[in-house]
C-alpha cells in the first residue's frame, strides 16, 4: 500500500462528506487562553427546533461516534457535535485535565456559537462524564440528559474492588489508547459482545497503527467494512488533497494528553463527591458492557433518583453506538420528543432490557 494511502484518512474524508450533505457546518471557536474548539453546527439554526449536543466518548473525533445519528436526529432537532479537547481539531494549552473544564469549555463554544436559549446534551461514555458535569455547573441551560454508558458513578476504590476486567489505570490506558495489533484486539474484545477481528485485513490494522495510531476509537469498529467497501470509490474522488490535514489531526501528538484526562477521571473519584442532577435523564446500557459494568448504571439510577429513566439494550457491551445504534437512537427520540413520563411510569419502566 503506498505511503501516502489511508483507509483511516478515506473514511475520515467521507464523515465530513456525510456531515456537511446531511446540512452540518465544521467550525472552529477560539475560546481565548490557548483553547480551540471545533464543531459541527447547523448550516441554518430553526428556532421551532430544540437544541441537541452531541458528546462523543475517547477515540479520534466526533464524526467516528455520532454518523449514524446524525439523519435521524437532524429533523427534530439543532445538532451540535464537538470535537472534546485534545480530539479531532479541538486543543488547549492549559494544563487542566478535568471533565469540568471540558464541560466549561463546550458551553463557551456554544454560547460563542450564539446558542443562548436551552438544550438537551447526550453523551456516550467519556463524553457523559461531560455532559454531567455541564448539568451540574449549568443547571438552567440543561434541559433534559442521555448517558450512554457513562460511569460517571464510579470510584477510584472499584478499580482494587475487582469491579472492572483491568487491574489498574495504566492497564486501562494502554487499552483505550491502544499502539499494537494486540491491544486493538484487545479494545475490541472489552467493548463489543461479539467482536470480528479476525476478519480485519492485515492492511488496516497496520495502518491505523503506523499512519494514525491513536485515531482508534473507543467506539468504532464496524467501521472497517465501511472503509474497504468505500475506499476506491472514494480515492477517484477527489480526496488526495485532504490527507496532509486528516493525517496531522490523527497523529499521536495528543496521546499524552488523553493519557492526562484518563488520569485525571479516576484519581481521588468519590461517589459521595458526585453532585446530584434535576434534569429528566435517560440512562441507557448494554447488558454487557465490560468498560463500565451495570452495576454503574444501577448506582447512578438510584443517585438520579425519580427523574431518571433506565433503559438496558440486551446482546450489547460499552459501544452500543455502533453494536445497537437503532435501539439508542429510538429511546433518544423518544425520550426527547416526547413528554417526559411521570415518576411512577418511569419506576414501571426502569430496568426493562431490550434486545
Amino acid at each position: 500500500m503506498p505511503k501516502w494511502f489511508s483507509f483511516a484518512a478515506v473514511r475520515n474524508w467521507l464523515y465530513r462528506q456525510s456531515f456537511s450533505k446531511a446540512g452540518l457546518k465544521s467550525t472552529t471557536t477560539d475560546l481565548g487562553e490557548g483553547t480551540l474548539m471545533h464543531c459541527w453546527v447547523p448550516k441554518v439554526h430553526s428556532d421551532s427546533k430544540p437544541n441537541l449536543l452531541l458528546i462523543h466518548g475517547v477515540g479520534a473525533n466526533a464524526m467516528w461516534q455520532w454518523s449514524s445519528f446524525i439523519s435521524p436526529l437532524l429533523t427534530h432537532f439543532n445538532l451540535y457535535v464537538p470535537d472534546l479537547v485534545f480530539f479531532g481539531d479541538s486543543y488547549t494549552k492549559r494544563p487542566d485535565r478535568s471533565e469540568a473544564f471540558q464541560a466549561r469549555c463546550v458551553m463557551a463554544m456554544m454560547e460563542a456559537q450564539g446558542v443562548v436559549k436551552t438544550m438537551n446534551i447526550a453523551g456516550i461514555s467519556y463524553g457523559g462524564f461531560v455532559a454531567y458535569s455541564m448539568a451540574t455547573q449549568f443547571r438552567e441551560r440543561v434541559d433534559r440528559l442521555v448517558l450512554c454508558c457513562a460511569g460517571v458513578c464510579m470510584e477510584d476504590k472499584d478499580m482494587d474492588d475487582g469491579l472492572f476486567k483491568v487491574k489498574s489505570v495504566d492497564e486501562a490506558i494502554s487499552i483505550l489508547l491502544p499502539s499494537t495489533p494486540e491491544k486493538m484486539k484487545e479494545l475490541m474484545r472489552l467493548t463489543f459482545v461479539k467482536p470480528s477481528f479476525q476478519r480485519v485485513p492485515s492492511c488496516i490494522l497496520n495502518d491505523f497503527i503506523h499512519v494514525s495510531p491513536r485515531l482508534w476509537p473507543l467506539h468504532s469498529h464496524a467501521f472497517f467494512w465501511v472503509l474497504v467497501e468505500h475506499a476506491i470509490a472514494a480515492f477517484t474522488k477527489g480526496f488526495a488533497s485532504h490527507f496532509d490535514h486528516h493525517v496531522k489531526m490523527m497523529s499521536a501528538e495528543s496521546y499524552q494528553e488523553k493519557k492526562e484526562l484518563i488520569l485525571a477521571l479516576h484519581k481521588d473519584r468519590k461517589f459521595c463527591d458526585l453532585p446530584r442532577i434535576t434534569q429528566p435523564t435517560l440512562i441507557i446500557w448494554g447488558e454487557q458492557d465490560q468498560v463500565f459494568p451495570l452495576e454503574l448504571a444501577h448506582r447512578l439510577k438510584r443517585h438520579v433518583g425519580e427523574n431518571a429513566q433506565l433503559e438496558i439494550i440486551k446482546n450489547a457491551g460499552h459501544a452500543i453506538n455502533i453494536e445497537k445504534p437503532k435501539e439508542v437512537c429510538k429511546f433518544m427520540k423518544s425520550f426527547l420528543v416526547d413528554p417526559f413520563p411521570s415518576p411512577k411510569e418511569v419506576n414501571q419502566r426502569n430496568g426493562h432490557k431490550v434486545d
